[in-house]
């Protein structure tokens, strides 16, 4: 049995379709067959259902593919290790991070960039349910999320910093000119909010239920940047993490203001699968990580 082979074979689950995979794997179609077929007879089981074309997986398919993610992760660990030895880490560093944590993640990569000048950096945006399921698939080698509230499963957790939320309007708004603003105040504005298939419109709505307040926001984002835009054009309000005012604190017609009654705050951090050894990439990471201190960087003493 080929290494190939089981590349193959993954990326053929991935993609739920021959000539697609074909394609992803760069090789004709026959040549994807072909291997799939001779890794059926060394592993003496069926693992594919055909029926002219990609159909599922077979159940020994499915245990086959849970295998082979490791098994193509720790030898593609391996081939790191051995080429740490020789020039440094290379490759490729596959961060999942949530939207909220966005305006942090540049403190995280440069200190990794300027440690490991050979390697590159593949950031995606996903929601912390999204970094579970990649995080266990082998998809990504680390994660940053939030670490208390739906804790992930199976992972190591290396605090980072502690967000707390401000209420951000337009200039012109009554609460302007105020350096707080209470929470059942904001929810009586017209908000603009993350959609509740993310994590942090959960916290707000579970801080918000803590005082008795539900609330239903006119408009709902996935990104902060849809929100950003209905800050920027129209009469919106809304509530982010402090830490975005380090990417739009400067816009003149926006202020930021700090949240109370209740005080709330959340921890953020990192995120690596629980397995030994760990890959080369993930430990690379934790090791600048280790040598960050966020909540200086974003709480400087005044």
């Amino acid at each position: 049995m080929l290494v190939r082979h089981l590349s193959y074979f993954v990326t053929l689950a991935r993609e739920r379709h021959f000539a697609r995979a074909a394609e992803a794997c760069n090789i004709a179609q026959p040549t994807l067959s072909a291997a799939i077929r001779k890794l059926e007879e060394d592993l003496e089981a069926r693992l594919v259902i055909r029926d002219h074309h990609f159909v599922g997986l077979t159940p020994e398919g499915e245990r086959v593919l849970a295998w082979g993610r490791q098994i193509l992760t720790d030898y593609n660990s391996l081939r790191e290790d051995l080429s740490r030895l020789r020039q440094g880490i290379v490759g490729t560093l596959r961060l999942g991070v949530i939207p909220a944590a966005m305006p942090s993640v540049s403190f995280l990569t440069a200190r990794f960039c300027k440690d490991h000048p050979l390697a590159d950096v593949e950031i995606h945006s996903l929601n912390s349910r999204a970094i579970q399921r990649a995080l266990d698939a082998f998809e990504l080698d680390g994660g940053l999320t939030y670490l208390e509230n739906e804790p992930l499963e199976n992972v190591r957790r290396v605090p980072l910093y502690h967000e707390h939320y401000v209420f951000v309007t337009r200039r012109e708004h009554p609460f302007a000119a105020r350096r707080t603003v209470t929470w059942s105040e904001a929810a009586g504005e017209r908000l603009c909010l993350l959609s509740e298939d993310m994590q942090n419109r959960r916290i707000l709505n579970n801080i918000l239920t803590s005082i008795g307040i539900t609330i239903a926001p006119p408009i709902v984002s996935n990104s902060f940047l849809g929100i950003f835009s209905h800050l920027r054009h129209g009469e919106f309000s809304s509530i982010v993490p402090h830490t975005f005012s380090y990417i739009f604190g400067g816009m003149p017609d926006l202020v930021t203001i700090d949240l109370v009654e209740p005080a709330h705050s959340q921890a953020i951090g990192l995120v690596l699968s629980n397995r030994e050894p760990p890959s080369p990439m993930a430990s690379a990471l934790l090791a600048s990580v280790l040598e960050s201190d966020l909540d200086f960087d974003f709480n400087p003493p005044t």
